[in-house]
């Protein structure tokens, strides 16, 4: 026998026309009698503090092996946000360790940590290199305050290296480091990570010389060209033009910029493009923007349409006072000759206006200039600044960090989720 034409397929959701096409006008009537009788509420999700006894007590237990693992030392530096100690594994004096103590601000306290924090603890837990600082642990304290630990960095920070007079360096170590950095933002660029706060403070000098990059509060994954993201990111000295602008979709070409500055800051042992902006506090919260594009044009050239096409249509564009053409490489030959001709080729890659033209992580790392003489300086053979605690501390503490709200996380453990922090 043919099928009706009116059958329905099994794959087909069940629609309220074809489940009530053969019902009786009776049964029809009973039915949507039934459908206005209103349903009673669904019982209310269980809360955290309803939580059945077993999982707090195996919460609690896994923060307690975690937290046991590590002996606190003497205080290492404090900060508005943090407090940083100095630890070594129980089972090994040997093996110090660093570990971030976050501070409660009870007049900001919210639902669950800051996504910055999220942030950073969710990507470092994510990745593995030996260029970035790594995340040991994750548990919370007896007074409910979350810990994070993390390698100890005896030497500082590059920062401080290169500030430091006494400390002398060549085009050899200065290569040496940037290869880390930019192995270390490669990794991140293949794995969908925007680190967005490149800067000396952020690289960390390790006891056996290498740099690692650190701090990632402010990164963030991405993938879609088409989402927006917020443009206040980056310090500012160390930040783009077209975050200045006020650009809401970018990519890893923001990291390059950042790095390029950094290249340059070390060649010439000073920020290369620094707005002077005596108040630190108007700098972290991304202030002084007319200041640093008109330090921008000084140092690389005017942003307009003919060396940047569409730059005009970017949401906080205006037209710059000071006309500058781009800067070119007899400019660059003067402020960088520790770079030679061929690193020049590299910085100026680094630093184009135009986000598009930038070189790529991957394109930086095939580039010629690490092939030739000077070859870097093996990291065992860098140089190091002396200071120790002290300058681990001051490191770790002045970075930014988060609010907990004390009554949520009585078992924070490292194997938290943190899948869904973006």
């Amino acid at each position: 026998m043919a099928p009706s034409s009116n059958a329905v397929s099994p794959l087909m959701p069940r629609s309220p026309s074809n489940m009530n096409a053969n019902l009786s006008p009776s049964k029809a009537k009973s039915l949507a009698m039934r459908k206005s009788i209103p349903k009673p509420p669904l019982p209310p999700a269980p809360s955290p503090s309803h939580r059945q006894p077993a999982d707090v007590d195996m919460a609690e237990k896994m923060n307690e092996e975690i937290s046991s693992k590590y002996v606190k030392g003497k205080k290492l530096g404090e900060g508005t946000y943090a407090i940083v100690y100095k630890g070594h594994l129980r089972s090994d004096p040997t093996k110090l360790v660093a570990i971030k103590k976050f501070k409660v601000d009870p007049s900001q306290q919210r639902e669950g940590l800051n996504v910055d924090t999220i942030r950073e603890i969710k990507y470092l837990q994510e990745i593995s290199h030996p260029s970035i600082v790594a995340l040991l642990d994750v548990f919370s304290s007896k007074d409910q305050n979350i810990n994070m630990v993390i390698e100890y960095f005896p030497n500082g920070n590059l920062e401080e290296l290169i500030r430091d007079k006494s400390v002398s360096y060549g085009a050899a170590d200065v290569k040496a480091w940037m290869g880390m950095l930019c192995r270390a933002i490669y990794y991140c660029h293949s794995n969908f990570i925007l680190h967005r706060d490149i800067k000396p403070n952020n690289l960390l000098i390790a006891a056996d010389g290498e740099v690692k990059l650190a701090d990632f509060g402010l990164a963030r994954s991405f993938g879609d060209p088409r989402y927006q993201m917020t443009s206040a990111v980056i310090t500012l000295w160390y930040r783009p033009p077209e975050l200045l602008f006020g650009a809401r979709q970018y990519s890893g070409a923001i990291d390059i910029w950042s790095i390029g500055m950094v290249f340059a800051e070390l060649l010439i042992r000073r920020p290369y493009a620094a707005a002077d902006v005596a108040n630190q506090e108007v700098l972290a919260t991304g202030g002084g923007t007319v200041a640093q594009l008109d330090k921008i044009c000084e140092a690389v050239g005017t942003p307009n349409e003919e060396n940047w096409p569409g730059v005009s249509k970017l949401k906080d564009y205006f037209d710059l006072d000071k006309k500058i053409p781009v800067r070119d490489k007899t400019f660059y030959m003067q402020m960088f000759p520790t770079a030679g001709s061929v690193g020049v080729d590299l910085l100026m890659a680094m630093l184009k206006l135009d986000p598009r033209k930038r070189v790529t992580a991957r394109g930086a790392l095939e580039h010629v200039w690490w092939t030739i003489d000077p070859r870097p300086t093996s990291k065992e053979n860098l140089p190091k600044q002396g200071g120790g605690d002290s300058k681990m501390g001051a490191s770790e503490a002045a970075a930014p960090g988060f609010v907990v709200d004390e009554s949520k996380f009585k078992g924070v453990a490292k194997k938290l989720d943190f899948g869904a922090a973006r």
